[in-house]
């Protein structure tokens, strides 16, 4: 059984596709990128964009009932690994031990031409 999770706090799908799924005792969350969801536009910076990222996962793990400390695996793209520091250091403001498990890859674009997406798998204890 497969549950829609969709909350206002994070943006509205861009897509044919949900925020996030819950599925028995996981929830998969759609790849986040940097739009605000007040104004529907993205920001700016690759520090602001990553801040934004994390907010918007946050509201719909909030909507789930979860939180980060129950993520057991992120998945970060990048425009460029040269913003692999500012992110790693952001991202980890974020999280505290045990941390999840990770992949960060580069790609050569993302939706909106934005400098960062990730998602995220949760498994609800």
């Amino acid at each position: 059984m497969t549950k829609a999770i969709h909350t206002e706090n994070a943006p509205a799908a861009i897509g044919p596709y949900s925020q996030a799924i819950e599925a028995g005792d996981f929830i998969y969350v759609s790849g986040q990128i940097p739009i605000d969801p007040s104004t529907s536009e993205v920001v700016e910076g690759i520090e602001n964009q990553t801040h934004q990222v994390l907010k918007n996962l946050q509201a719909i793990l909030s909507e789930a009932n979860t939180d980060f400390s129950q993520v057991v695996k992120f998945t970060i793209y990048l425009q460029s690994m040269e913003e692999f520091a500012t992110i790693n250091e952001i991202y980890g403001s974020y999280l505290s031990e045990p941390y999840p498990a990770r992949a960060t890859v580069e790609v050569s674009r993302l939706p909106k031409d934005v400098l960062v997406e990730m998602d995220v798998v949760v498994y609800k204890k």
